[in-house]
């Protein structure tokens, strides 16, 4: 993929299309948002491995999802303060995945020990500074509140901060971060990714496996019910289907 410079590019029919920096962890969430970005904007991906448990396979599937909507960049950044300072049951060996509970509406009742400690701070500030570079306004990120696992840089007031943050520190105070998502349950997220085509088939959620995804895991459980609930089949594979 080439490099996207500091210029917009035409569509076929001669209109400028802008570009846009778009957070891309190759998760369900992030990939319809992904999709989503592409119809309006040149994509520029951006990727982030951090010491995760499934660091090579989201690196796959990001790169798979940029290449499916055709994005014009892909950024793979690698950041090693997470699995440094630990807390964290996806960067941090000795902290096992929990399975999710049998209930699954217990989800985000309490913020899991799969939360890793703002993390999304480092990585859209990273995106920022992207952004100022190619000239890109719009940042997207894949975030969601409801029917999530309660990760508190995943509410509306964390980006409205953050937008006021870039209004504050950069050159020009233009480029904002967008969710388009955020306020959507992962069944119309699912609903949504189909009727746009996002390539869920090459998506990854699952905490912990790296070939098969382990259908017991928190974002395993809310994905296979998202995808049930929409009446569809998760075109991934699973080594156990969540309770």
């Amino acid at each position: 993929m080439h490099v996207c410079s500091p210029s917009t590019v035409a569509d076929p029919d001669g209109a400028p299309r802008l570009k846009a920096v778009v957070c891309l962890s190759g998760g369900m969430d992030s990939t319809v948002c992904a999709a989503l970005a592409a119809r309006d904007f040149d994509v520029c991906a951006l990727h982030f491995s951090y010491g995760q448990r499934t660091e090579a396979r989201e690196l796959q599937s990001a790169l798979d999802v940029s290449h499916a909507i055709g994005a014009k960049d892909f950024m793979h950044l690698r950041i090693d303060l997470f699995r440094r300072i630990g807390g964290s049951a996806l960067t941090d060996l000795e902290i096992e995945v929990p399975d999710a509970p049998s209930d699954l509406e217990a989800i985000g009742g309490e913020v899991p020990v799969t939360y890793v400690p703002f993390r999304n701070a480092h990585f859209l500030s990273a995106a920022v500074s992207w952004a100022e570079v190619i000239g890109a306004e719009t940042i997207f990120i894949g975030a969601v509140e409801q029917d999530s696992s309660g990760y508190p840089d995943c509410r509306p007031a964390y980006y409205d901060a953050f937008n006021e943050l870039i209004r504050q520190g950069t050159k020009e105070g233009k480029i904002r971060v967008v969710t388009p998502l955020i306020a959507m349950l992962k069944l119309e997220i699912v609903r949504l990714g189909v009727e746009i085509g996002a390539p869920l088939h090459v998506s990854w959620s699952c905490y912990s496996g790296q070939n098969e995804a382990c259908g017991r895991c928190d974002s395993c459980a809310l994905r296979l019910r998202a995808f049930h609930d929409a009446g569809l089949t998760d075109p991934i594979a699973y080594v156990a289907v969540a309770r």
